[in-house]
């Protein structure tokens, strides 16, 4: 069941697609800094944006800086919202739930395939941001050496390994999204409905982690935590706010699939 839809998923041109624009903004990205050499002052724009002009081995970090806060989770929610919703919509759910399938493991199949996906786009943009790091911004003399978010220096091995590092928890704190747009994808049987819902409650959370009036409110929000994948490269790696996101992440998971699940196993599905 889950390889049959891993199949559909990838056989689907909006998420080749996806996958094409999440990897192509990097690039436009290299393009304009190789040509003009600028990069961004301190503290401003997507993470690492000025290191890489020295040391391209560092854009694969600044490639998840520049896909995370938009155009990963806007992709994450489109694939979490057409899952079931789309098939709804298509004619096509009342087929798979008349299967010997069960509705519980059809929905599971669901999850591993947001999962599957997830695991994949970052995947795909730290390689391609490699790719495009080593072919525009070869390693300077001098710059083999990074110098850490916190300022203490940080070998090779150790940017590989806290990239790595990056990759699992952004991936972690996207499932959070794709929880919420499951769950929404089978509450409706429009699958642009539940896309929009999902990313109208990342919207919502993005405005109150900025809102000082939401300072009671904002550790539980789910867009809280999303950029704590920076402290990886600092020195020693600061893991408070790490595990406050990943636990975070575990909650919405678990809360907006029991939903999904409570929701789709008593739907009573006609179209």
């Amino acid at each position: 069941m889950i390889l049959v839809e891993l199949r559909k998923l990838y056989r689907r041109p909006r998420t080749l697609v996806s996958l094409a624009l999440l990897c192509g903004l990097p690039l436009a990205v290299a393009i304009l800094l190789a040509t003009t050499r600028i990069g961004t002052a301190a503290g401003q724009g997507p993470a690492f944006l000025s290191a890489v002009l020295n040391n391209g081995s560092l854009f694969p970090a600044a490639a998840l800086a520049i896909v995370l806060p938009l155009f990963l989770p806007v992709a994450v929610a489109i694939v979490g919202g057409d899952a079931v919703a789309g098939e709804a919509s298509a004619g096509m759910l009342r087929y798979l739930v008349a299967r010997p399938v069960g509705r519980t493991r059809l929905l599971l199949a669901k999850l591993v395939s947001i999962m599957v996906y997830v695991l994949g786009a970052v995947v795909a943009v730290v390689l391609t941001g490699y790719v495009i790091g080593m072919i525009f911004f070869p390693v300077q003399p001098g710059a083999e050496v990074v110098t850490s978010v916190s300022g203490p220096a940080l070998s090779p091995q150790q940017v590989t390994l806290r990239i790595g590092a990056a990759m699992v928890y952004i991936a972690l704190s996207m499932l959070g999204v794709g929880a919420i747009a499951l769950f929404l994808s089978t509450v409706s049987d429009s699958s642009l409905g539940a896309t929009l819902g999902a990313l109208a409650a990342l919207v919502a959370s993005q405005l109150f982690t900025a809102l000082d009036a939401a300072t009671a409110i904002r550790p539980y929000l789910p867009t809280r935590y999303w950029l704590a994948w920076i402290d990886f490269f600092r020195e020693p790696v600061l893991w408070r706010d790490i595990e406050r996101g990943l636990g975070l992440q575990l909650v919405y998971v678990v809360v907006f699939l029991g939903l999904a699940w409570a929701n789709f196993a008593t739907k009573d599905v006609t179209s």
